[in-house]
């Protein structure tokens, strides 16, 4: 069932006078990072516990580059879940809508710290039992974004596509990062489905090569990946290469190309929350498109190096 806020009166709604720029829904949680880099996670010796989750990444990432953010997310009430409020609240975050609930552990990713794309092991419980978001946040955000991670199960994924029909249908832009992977879906594989979804809202929509290349089965090359998303119907199309840079288009444009200037990689995880960070910042501000992509880099790049935390 629709919310009443969803009404065609509501469909050209300004944001409310208390607002914020981003409203982002999904998952916060503990990453157990390797200590050391690592080919695969067979190679583990000691691990450490940080706060992470993309959409709480993003948020402190979008703070500290001037923006505004709010958090919708679930975690357990228990320690690892206090350790996410906390990291949250010295970000300058508010925790109003972190959801800490009694019956469900906090969802935690083992990761393997690496220079390239991190591989890592799921253990979820409470940022898959979000429940359902607040209308009126929707009404105070510019902005709405989530992730792939976060519409994976259910009954998180009704209650944030039922968020994002409502953004639609308010005028406020959806953002998605489409960081897809298989093991995150697993059960219930309605990937493609909600990926079809989400393109009605015309989203601005980040995707890596690795994310194309696992989500569409094709090769993980630059080449392969724009074919694939040749007839995507996005406000506006990323797709960050690593150091190859990022190709870029709005809806239907000839694509375009900005390099990343090379850096030396103190650890890749996050960055590309980073980059959607620089870039969703900007763009709110009604920055040209390009400037805003050359930001997002220049974001990932500080978050590479260990200048952004």
């Amino acid at each position: 069932m629709r919310s009443s806020l969803t009404s065609a009166a509501a469909s050209s709604a300004a944001p409310a006078p208390d607002a914020v720029g981003l409203l982002a829904i999904g998952e916060a949680l503990i990453d157990i990072l390797t200590t050391d880099f690592v080919g695969d996670l067979s190679q583990v010796t000691t691990l450490q516990a940080v706060a992470g989750g993309s959409p709480a990444n993003l948020c402190r990432f979008v703070q500290q580059c001037g923006g505004t953010a709010r958090l919708v997310a679930a975690v357990g009430q228990d320690g690892l879940g206090e350790i996410l409020v906390r990291s949250l609240e010295a970000a300058g975050l508010s925790t109003e809508y972190i959801h800490q609930l009694p019956d469900r552990a906090t969802s935690i990713i083992v990761v393997g710290r690496s220079r390239a794309t991190p591989s890592f092991i799921p253990y979820r419980s409470a940022d898959r039992h979000l429940p359902p978001i607040n209308p009126t946040l929707i009404t105070q955000a510019a902005l709405v974004h989530t992730t792939a991670f976060a519409l994976s199960r259910q009954p998180a994924q009704d209650h944030i596509l039922e968020a994002l029909a409502t953004a639609h249908d308010l005028g406020r832009p959806v953002s998605i990062d489409w960081n897809y992977a298989a093991p995150i879906w697993r059960r219930s594989d309605n990937a493609p489905d909600v990926w079809q979804r989400l393109l009605a809202y015309e989203p601005l929509l980040k995707v890596s090569l690795d994310d194309v290349a696992r989500f569409g089965g094709v090769p993980a090359t630059a080449e392969a990946a724009k074919e694939f998303l040749h007839n995507v119907p996005a406000r506006v199309l990323c797709l960050t290469c690593g150091a190859e840079g990022v190709w870029y288009r709005s809806y239907h444009e000839p694509w375009q190309h900005q390099v990343a200037p090379p850096v030396e990689v103190l650890d890749a995880t996050g960055a590309g929350d980073a980059f959607w960070a620089g870039f969703l910042t900007h763009w709110m501000q009604q920055t040209p498109t390009a400037d805003c992509v050359q930001q997002g880099i220049s974001t990932a790049a500080r978050r590479l190096q260990g200048q952004l935390a």
